[in-house]
């Protein structure tokens, strides 16, 4: 009978297990980069810039970032969206686009075991609602466009900007 080196088979899967594991790349970028290099989001990227968010979205996080796509910004009444980037609705303008982070890496597959109707506290200090019944709604905007994985953080993409109450 062959005897068989036990730390050999153990180191053997360790490799195996490491190679896996490596096929999936780790995202590069932060969650600021990765939206300029989609370029689906330069609203957006102009708002964190006028907000002076730039760099707190940079951090390591971990965040959830629920990002308006261009046509939910077209959406806000005319004058809007001009109006909260000039300097004087800065705050304002801090206040909405923090009601669209929260705190954790939060995946569409984490979204789906929550209790329907569930409250998540965000960056602002108010809560979304998050509703996963026939498909995935945050307040009243559906998410469009789920996991783009970043180095601090995810992104889901939203039809609608979220105004805090």
């Amino acid at each position: 009978m062959k005897k068989i080196n036990l730390s050999i088979v153990l180191a053997g899967m360790a490799v195996a297990a490491l190679s896996l594991a490596a096929s999936k790349p780790l995202p590069s970028t932060d969650i600021v980069d990765t939206a300029i290099a989609s370029k689906q989001f330069p609203t957006l990227v102009a708002a964190l810039k006028a907000a002076g968010l730039v760099d707190t979205l940079k951090e390591s996080g971990p965040f959830t970032v629920f990002a308006p796509s261009e046509e939910a910004f077209r959406k806000l009444p005319k004058g809007t969206l001009e109006s909260l980037l000039k300097p004087e609705n800065k705050s304002k303008l801090v206040a909405i686009l923090k009601y669209h982070v929260v705190s954790g890496k939060v995946m569409a597959s984490d979204v789906l075991k929550l209790k329907n109707g569930t409250e998540v506290p965000t960056l602002q200090g108010h809560s979304i609602k998050v509703q996963n019944k026939r498909g995935v709604r945050v307040n009243n905007a559906k998410v469009v466009k789920t996991d783009i994985e970043c180095k601090n953080g995810v992104i889901h993409v939203i039809d609608t900007v979220l105004l805090p109450k």
